[in-house]
């Protein structure tokens, strides 16, 4: 599904916030589930739990690489993660197409500085010109309101 730009609505913050609060939800359910995946197995061959270090990094950057997935995932397979779904929202390229692997790499990458910096890449949206965050910038995506159904 291809959208024309010029016909589509930018979503409000709350809105994308309110589909970011959806996913923190369905996501923190999912590092459970890897957590114990990684920490299982490491309690069961080394014998105690895991300790600072190379363990506790080799940890972090497994479960940064399981939310990375569950994203890119998500925006390269319909464009929708399920809050994106439930707030009506979806994120194209600048040509209004699906996003590619690359894009959507992209925008994660630059979504987390864009968030933690007191989510100033995402207030950024109302200064901007045509309502994008930094990580929409960056990654040359977007993300759009959908009609309701009928």
């Amino acid at each position: 599904m291809e959208f024309d730009i010029t016909q589509t609505k930018t979503p409000s913050i709350p809105r994308r916030l309110g589909a970011m609060l959806y996913d923190t939800v369905l996501l923190l359910g999912i590092l459970l589930v890897a957590n114990a995946l990684y920490f299982i197995p490491y309690q069961i061959l080394i014998g105690h739990p895991i300790e600072a270090g190379l363990p506790r990094l080799l940890q972090q950057l497994y479960l940064l690489a399981v939310i990375a997935a569950f994203y890119v995932y998500f925006w390269t397979h319909g464009g929708q993660t399920l809050g994106m779904r439930a707030w009506r929202l979806r994120v194209i390229d600048e040509d209004g197409k699906a996003l590619d692997t690359g894009a959507a790499l992209t925008r994660f990458g630059w979504s987390i500085p864009s968030i933690l910096g007191a989510g100033m890449g995402l207030w950024w949206s109302l200064i901007d010109r045509e309502g994008l965050a930094w990580h929409d910038r960056k990654s040359r995506s977007r993300l759009v309101m959908l009609e309701k159904s009928a």
